[in-house]
C-alpha cells in the first residue's frame, strides 16, 4: 500500500511513508550527498527530522475513510547512538500512550538495518480541526 506523507518538508528531503497502522510507522529517506554534514556523515537535524516525524506519526494514524489526525510535537528528546554512513536510513516509530490530547511515543532510527545510530522519545498534543477551534 502507498501512503500519502503529507509533509512538503519530509517530501521535499526524500522521505518515505512505507508503513502506517495504529500505534507503529515506518519511514524510509535515501541518503544523498546533500544530507550530510562537512565531516561525510549524515547531518544531526537531519536525524532529528525523520525522529521527530517517526514519533508524532505513530500516534495520528486514523483509518481509510476517517479523518485525518494531525499533532504538533510538545518536547524531544534525541540520542546519537552512531555515525556512519550507509545507503538507507529507516526510522520505525511506536506509540507507547495516549490520552484525549496528548499522547507519547518513541523512535528509532536503523542505518541499513542493520545498525541502530538513533533514538527518541515525544511528547506530542493532537491538533483540533480548525472547526473546533484551537
Amino acid at each position: 500500500m502507498v501512503y500519502k506523507l503529507d509533509s512538503p518538508f519530509l517530501e521535499a528531503i526524500g522521505a518515505k511513508l512505507v508503513e502506517w497502522r495504529d500505534g507503529y510507522v515506518e519511514l524510509e529517506l535515501a541518503i544523498s550527498p546533500v544530507l550530510l554534514n562537512r565531516t561525510g556523515v549524515v547531518q544531526g537535524g537531519v536525524m532529528c527530522t525523520i525522529l521527530d516525524a517517526a514519533a508524532g506519526y505513530a500516534g495520528l494514524y486514523a483509518a481509510p475513510g476517517m479523518p485525518a489526525l494531525h499533532g504538533v510535537t510538545l518536547s524531544l528528546t534525541t540520542n546519537f547512538l552512531f555515525n556512519g554512513l550507509g545507503e538507507t536510513l529507516t526510522c520505525k516509530g511506536f506509540l507507547e500512550r495516549k490520552g484525549g490530547r496528548v499522547f507519547f511515543s518513541r523512535a528509532e532510527l536503523w542505518l541499513d538495518q542493520e545498525t541502530l545510530v538513533a533514538t527518541a522519545v515525544g511528547t506530542f498534543r493532537y491538533q483540533r480541526s480548525p472547526a473546533e477551534g484551537e
